[in-house]
């Protein structure tokens, strides 16, 4: 395939080095780390080992390794922060499983997981359900079920791939579904491939573009260019894609405009964005100005696909709703506080006949 727009994890780079160099910015090139971050980051791999499953404490660590009890805190916090630790607790919740069904059944979803309520620092329940998510994606890397795996963008898909431990691709390919220059770096499809790449081993792929255009004729020109054509033929072979669920939120990256343009959206009856096309209150697609503009394949391309939503929240409540009504969706990872609220608004099962 030519013309693609690679991020390549670093084993790649020396088989692949003409591929890799013209095709990326001095921004993303890579770089060896030096002496001192070597060691540094040799030093927070041993502090999190010997403290996770050595059994020792934060003071023990330091005496093993003759360093301070502060340093062997900001070791043991690096390695968690940077994915290299991850806890699992094998339990299922009643409650939420009776949520997960009541949902899949009423929204014919073929998977749904409900994350377990737990403190978090923002609105957004990032931490559960990036637990959640990263499982997901660890599999579907790891079981080499889906050739090519496609990925949007939103706070919680980037926090699932944070989450995410190290593991190795099977032959999967990993693509962004859409324009990546968002104004949020933290949530940029660019960073969320990359970091997954990183991870994974597996050859990931952008669209070097932003999320939308200034005109439709700008779209035209772009996917003529042979580069983002060879990334619209992965995008149309992706068997699983994961996207994050907008609600039309100004702070949000994928925000199109002004706040006085998400206000007419508003007005139009836009109520929930998806791989930065929106939808009304019952699900159905809204046809709105940005059609044109956005760099994505359309709604109607998700079509026979397996799509998991990962969104949470209860200030999202209806802009997930319009997912699952919007027929789109075949997997949902939702918070146990939000997915309770969707359940309850649901219709009461008849009961059951009597024998």
């Amino acid at each position: 395939m030519q013309g693609v727009y690679p991020v390549l994890p670093r084993k790649h780079q020396d088989s692949q080095n003409r591929l890799a160099r013209p095709l990326r910015s001095s921004a993303q090139r890579e770089t060896w780390p030096s002496e001192p971050a070597t060691q540094e980051a040799e030093r927070a791999a041993r502090a999190a080992w010997l403290h996770f499953i050595g059994g020792l404490t934060q003071q023990e660590v330091a005496r093993r390794l003759d360093i301070s009890t502060t340093r062997a805190h900001r070791y043991i916090a690096r390695a968690q922060s940077e994915g290299r630790v991850r806890i699992f607790v094998d339990v299922e919740a009643p409650d939420c499983v009776a949520i997960e069904r009541r949902l899949a059944s009423a929204y014919g979803l073929s998977h749904c997981r409900v994350a377990l309520e737990a403190p978090e620092a923002g609105p957004l329940p990032l931490r559960a359900l990036g637990v959640l998510g990263a499982d997901l994606l660890m599999h579907a890397v790891v079981s080499g079920e889906h050739a090519v795996i496609g990925l949007g963008h939103g706070r919680t898909l980037a926090a699932s791939v944070a989450a995410m431990g190290r593991c190795r691709a099977r032959e999967t390919r990993i693509v962004s579904m859409l324009g990546g220059l968002t104004r949020s770096g933290a949530t940029n499809p660019h960073d969320v491939v990359h970091a997954i790449a990183q991870k994974t081993g597996a050859e990931a792929y952008l669209m070097p573009v932003p999320l939308f255009v200034d005109a439709p004729e700008d779209k035209r020109i772009l996917l003529a260019q042979s580069g983002l054509a060879g990334t619209m033929e992965l995008i149309e072979r992706a068997s699983l894609v994961v996207v994050g669920i907008g609600d039309l939120d100004p702070a949000a990256p994928t925000s199109p405009a002004s706040p006085d343009a998400l206000e007419d959206l508003r007005r139009a009856g836009a109520v929930a964005e998806i791989l930065g096309q929106f939808l009304d209150s019952d699900g159905q697609p809204l046809a709105t100005p940005y059609d044109g503009r956005v760099m994505a394949p359309p709604l109607s391309a998700l079509a026979g696909r397996t799509v998991v939503a990962i969104a949470g929240g209860e200030r999202k409540a209806a802009a997930l709703r319009a997912a699952l009504k919007s027929g789109l969706l075949s997997g949902l990872i939702v918070d146990e506080r939000t997915g309770r609220h969707l359940a309850a608004e649901l219709a009461e099962p008849p009961p059951a006949a009597a024998g």
